[in-house]
């Protein structure tokens, strides 16, 4: 077992009926509906809570959400925002145990921004969901203790700086045309 702070908590995907123009090519399309603390009612394996016309309801149990000290800024950037919230990613996969079609399964949480954005870069599906007040005060209070912020270098001056072309060959400064003939700048 970990040592790390962590909750655990289950994530509900919803599965709805596309509305307007899109419709013609997409019936339905799934998002993330909620992140709600871990109950033992819920079992270990995913279950559809609901399921009609105009869409379905699935919850995903058994998520761990550890909170790295080495993490500490994507937390403190999380908290700081104007909307604290959980990061979800989730992939459509088939999934024989659940449905005969592809469903939009829940492969990571995080409150970290720097998550976020590793998942972004990797071109994975991130939805977010508020993360409640006592889990961003929790999570706060992580942050304050273990964020140090970055040490501010001093710049070299750009004169000392070696000069190169665009493609980052050293560049030549002359004092001559392309004649060979010495310009006198005047």
């Amino acid at each position: 077992m970990s040592s790390r702070p962590s909750i655990d908590v289950a994530v509900v995907m919803r599965r709805e009926r596309v509305q307007g123009d899109m419709a013609k090519w997409q019936t339905w399309r799934w998002v993330l509906d909620d992140v709600t603390p871990q109950e033992e009612g819920f079992g270990s394996s995913p279950k559809c809570l609901r399921d009609g016309d105009d869409g379905a309801l699935w919850l995903f149990p058994n998520f761990n959400v550890e909170l790295y000290p080495d993490d500490a800024e994507g937390y403190l950037l999380n908290v700081t925002s104007p909307d604290p919230c959980f990061f979800v990613m989730w992939r459509m996969e088939e999934e024989p145990a659940i449905s005969t079609e592809l469903v939009a399964k829940p492969e990571r949480v995080s409150l970290s921004y720097h998550d976020a954005g590793r998942w972004l870069d990797a071109q994975e599906t991130i939805e977010q969901v508020p993360a409640s007040p006592d889990i961003v005060e929790w999570v706060r209070e992580f942050a304050k203790q273990h964020y140090t912020p970055e040490v501010k270098r001093r710049q070299r001056p750009q004169s000392f700086q070696a000069l190169t072309d665009r493609f980052g060959q050293p560049a030549k400064v002359t004092t001559s045309d392309r004649s060979g003939r010495k310009v006198d700048g005047t």
